[in-house]
């Protein structure tokens, strides 16, 4: 399986201090050697722009190579999105009158094209044992659910990998 990662989660992989979660980071490796983890080139731009620890920016670098420029049928699949009236607001309004780099609706495309799941922390509810989205939300997982695009938070990566400490 292919795990796309949006912003927020490669951002709270700074609470995993790499001398002490060894084994997240050495998984994580793995799964960039086997090219199964991968993100997006615009959520590279959002975390040069983000406060975020040093070893994240250094692992962030040394793997440039996973923040992918987007393909033609993802940026089709971008412009799908948008189709849907609600889903514009992905783009908030200092985003557009800044310029700043918006990577959601890239991670997204990426993960519908690549048939991979989205990895964030952004958008969800946590009733009970259950990871779901906000409702009526504009954020990555409400638009993952309408689209049929698997999504999952980092504690639920996590558990994929079976990693337990």
């Amino acid at each position: 399986m292919i795990y796309v990662f949006d912003t927020s989660s490669i951002r709270s992989l700074q609470h995993f201090y790499p001398r002490v979660f060894k084994r997240i980071w050495d998984g994580l490796d793995t799964l960039v050697q086997q090219d199964r983890l991968i993100s997006t080139r615009e959520v590279f731009n959002e975390l040069e722009r983000q406060a975020i620890s040093a070893e994240v920016s250094k692992w962030a670098k040394d793997n440039k190579r996973i923040f992918t420029q987007p393909t033609a049928d993802e940026l089709k699949f971008v412009s799908t999105i948008f189709l849907v009236k609600h889903f514009q607001s992905l783009i908030g309004v200092q985003q557009r009158l800044k310029g700043t780099p918006v990577a959601d609706p890239f991670v997204i495309a990426c993960a519908k094209i690549k048939q991979g799941t989205v990895v964030t922390e952004e958008g969800w509810l946590r009733p009970s044992d259950k990871l779901v989205p906000k409702p009526n939300a504009a954020k990555i997982p409400n638009v993952c659910a309408h689209f049929k695009v698997p999504c999952v938070d980092l504690e639920e990566f996590m558990q994929q990998q079976e990693w337990a400490f």
